[in-house]
C-alpha cells in the first residue's frame, strides 16, 4: 500500500521497543497493550525489553452509525470517559450514548473473563508503565486508559504508539508522563492507512500473546 510505513504490528512493536531502548526503563516495568490491535504490539515491545506483560481492558464507545470514530471508552473497572465536547457538537442523544454504552458493557465483561483466565490483573502500583496500542486517531481510549492508570496507583506512565495524528507527542505528554510516537503524519486520516497488513486482531491472538508472555518469564526466572 503506498504511503505505508509498518508491515504489521510485530514490525511497529520492534521499532517501539528500538526506540524505547533510548530511554531509562526499570526492570520491573509493565507493558501494557491495548485489546486488541495494541497487544501483539505490546508482546513485541514487552520480550525485545524484558518485561512483563499485561492487558487493559478497555472498550470505545463508538458514535452512532460511525462506530469506528470514538466518543469516549469505558474500562474493565468502570470507569467511563466522554468527549463532551463532541458529543455536544454533534448534539448526541442520551439515549444513544446509554445505548452504545451498554453495548460495549456487554463485550467488555466477556472479553475481560476471557483474558483474566489466562492472566490475573498485573499490579501497577508503583510501577512505570508502557502503555501501547496499534495507534491513536481520536485518543479517547487512550486518554481512559491513562486515567484508570493514574487511579490503579502506576508511577509513570508512557504512552507508546506506532503513529498518530499531528500532536499526538505533544498531547499524551501532558496527559500521561511520557510519549513516545513513531510517526505523526501531517496527512493522517486513520491508523490504518500506516499499516500494510491492518487485519484484525482476535481473541484467540490475545491469548496467545498473554501466554507466550507468561511462559517467556518463567523461563527466564528459571
Amino acid at each position: 500500500m503506498a504511503g505505508s510505513s509498518f508491515r504489521d504490528r510485530v514490525e511497529a512493536g520492534q521499532a517501539l521497543a528500538q526506540k524505547l531502548r533510548e530511554y531509562s526503563i526499570p526492570h520491573d516495568a509493565v507493558v501494557l497493550g491495548l485489546p486488541r490491535g495494541g497487544v501483539p504490539v505490546a508482546w513485541e515491545v514487552a520480550r525485545e525489553l524484558g518485561l512483563e506483560l499485561d492487558v487493559l481492558n478497555l472498550r470505545k464507545l463508538g458514535l452512532p452509525g460511525q462506530p469506528e470514530l470514538a466518543m469516549g471508552a469505558i474500562a474493565e473497572d468502570g470507569t467511563r470517559y466522554l468527549n463532551t465536547l463532541l458529543v455536544d457538537r454533534l448534539r448526541i442523544p442520551q439515549e444513544d450514548i446509554e445505548r452504545v454504552e451498554a453495548e460495549e458493557k456487554a463485550v467488555l465483561a466477556t472479553r475481560t473473563r476471557l483474558f483474566r483466565e489466562v492472566r490475573p490483573q498485573a499490579d501497577v502500583t508503583g510501577r512505570t508503565v508502557i502503555l501501547v496500542d496499534d495507534g491513536v486517531a481520536t485518543g479517547a481510549t487512550m486518554e481512559l486508559a491513562v486515567q484508570v492508570l493514574r487511579k490503579r496507583g502506576a508511577e509513570w506512565i508512557i504512552v507508546a504508539v506506532p503513529v498518530g495524528p499531528p500532536g499526538t507527542i505533544e498531547r499524551f505528554s501532558e496527559i500521561a508522563d511520557q510519549c513516545v510516537c513513531l510517526l505523526e503524519p501531517p496527512r493522517f486520516n486513520s491508523v490504518g492507512l500506516w499499516y500494510v497488513d491492518f487485519d484484525q486482531v482476535s481473541e484467540e491472538e490475545v491469548i496467545r500473546a498473554l501466554e507466550a508472555s507468561l511462559a517467556d518469564r518463567q523461563g527466564r526466572d528459571n
